[in-house]
């Protein structure tokens, strides 16, 4: 997944909703939770296998939710031997 768009993070008690948009369009929309991630209500998959589908599987089972929840302005991921980058700016 590449996205250089702007997107939306909302926190609530027990997960973190995540929206990507692109010219105004979402194109990723996604509720974070520290054990599974929906895509939308009915599509949901354990941490690990999002891992596994999307990311890489030998993360940790929470890296989405753990990397989401940093309470920084900046967050910055990098993974270079397998192309990944991260970054978040909170305004």
């Amino acid at each position: 997944m590449k996205f250089y768009d702007k997107g939306f993070i909302n926190y609530y008690d027990d997960h973190v909703y995540l929206q990507i948009l692109s010219a105004g369009n979402v194109v990723l929309d996604l509720k974070v939770y520290e054990d599974e991630v929906c895509k939308d209500a009915l599509r949901c998959m354990s941490s690990n296998e999002f891992n596994k589908q999307y990311i890489i599987s030998s993360y940790e089972e929470n890296f989405l939710y753990k990397l989401l929840t940093q309470n920084k302005k900046e967050i910055i991921f990098r993974d270079r031997p397998n192309g990944i980058l991260i970054k978040i700016l909170k305004d």
